[in-house]
């Protein structure tokens, strides 16, 4: 009996995943749509199917991100369906504890974070890789890449210091879009700063197109093309520049590993990796949320006080673990410390919660 009631219980949490699933990409499609044409379409840089497919390819991280509160909706409208049709009170009635028939639930979770970490993050990955390329490529039509938090390189090659920057990192970054390269004396004063459209890394040298040349007391002169000699390998900066929301993955270890090989920082890198290992115990702890606010019997009506603090402690959790990733990511906290930490105590709390609502 045990078996059916749980599989019974499993399609009814899939179905109503499937259609919270649904109603999500439609709502994010439309909102991210209607922000990307806004930004783009008045620039008559991209048609209508364009936009539609620049906005398809950053879906999938839209639902990575959105994941954690579709599974704490699902838990609670799964569970508080149940109750009203008092299919939970017959469980109860029949023997059945609360972790029994909260099983096909947790379960349900857990599969959600392995398909969100293994098959929806690596489209995730791409997706944003491809939608930087286009951004980019549209450039010099007149559009403006979107902005992204880009470490700032320097290179000290002989007497030659040079630091660079940029607005957009492509290639894994071996190509800059809106560069910026700032060269300094011996005694640190500033001598010469090119601002170019785009850099490209070749062996041995930063190839900039459409370069202005600033310096000191002289009048800036424009350049079609320039070189500038580096002594940095293409591998070491896809590593130092590589960015983890367009790493898959599957090749998160072995960049972490790459990194550690040159001396780069790989904090952000292994923040992201333990992150997306963590992602389906955190939803796990979304769904043990859920039931501490769901199970309580109500046969008409489920208190709104109960369920908004559900609501709110999901919201809670969801921001802690988004704040404690950033101080993994810039070193202030380990990076396992920073992923595991608030999913293992909000599953404690919420296994807690549960015991003593129904065990006493």
């Amino acid at each position: 009996m045990m078996f059916t009631l749980g599989r019974y219980f499993f399609r009814r949490y899939v179905t109503t995943m499937l259609w919270f699933l649904a109603g999500v990409i439609a709502i994010g499609y439309l909102i991210d749509f209607s922000e990307t044409s806004g930004r783009l379409a008045g620039r008559g840089v991209f048609s209508v199917w364009g936009l539609l497919w620049l906005t398809a390819l950053r879906l999938p991280l839209i639902l990575q991100q959105t994941i954690p509160f579709i599974t704490l909706f699902v838990g609670m409208t799964t569970l508080i369906a149940l109750n009203r049709k008092s299919e939970l009170v017959v469980a109860r009635a029949a023997g059945i504890s609360v972790w029994q028939f909260m099983t096909p639930f947790i379960v349900g979770a857990f599969l959600v974070g392995l398909v969100t970490s293994f098959v929806v993050n690596p489209l995730a990955a791409w997706g944003q890789r491809q939608a930087l390329q286009i951004e980019a490529s549209s450039r010099e039509s007149g559009a403006r890449p979107s902005s992204n938090s880009v470490p700032w390189l320097r290179q000290i090659s002989g007497k030659a210091d040079v630091i660079i920057g940029a607005e957009t990192v492509l290639e894994d970054g071996t190509f800059l879009v809106d560069a910026v390269l700032i060269h300094f004396d011996s005694d640190g004063r500033i001598i010469l700063r090119q601002d170019a459209h785009s850099a490209k890394l070749k062996d041995g040298y930063w190839m900039l197109t459409d370069v202005t040349e600033t310096r000191p007391g002289d009048v800036p002169t424009r350049l079609a093309t320039a070189k500038v000699s580096t002594n940095l390998k293409q591998e070491f900066v896809q590593e130092r520049l590589a960015q983890p929301e367009t790493v898959a993955f599957y090749e998160l270890s072995r960049k972490i590993a790459v990194a550690r090989s040159f001396g780069v920082s790989t904090k952000a890198l292994e923040t992201q990796f333990h992150s997306l290992l963590s992602l389906p115990f955190l939803l796990v702890a979304m769904t043990l949320i859920a039931a501490t606010v769901s199970l309580k019997f109500s046969r008409f009506n489920q208190s709104r006080s109960v369920i908004l603090g559900g609501i709110l402690s999901g919201f809670v959790l969801y921001v802690v673990t988004v704040l404690v990733k950033a101080f993994g990511s810039s070193g202030v906290v380990p990076p396992f410390v920073a992923a595991w930490v608030p999913v293992v105590v909000a599953m404690a709390l919420g296994a807690t919660i549960l015991l003593h609502q129904e065990d006493g």
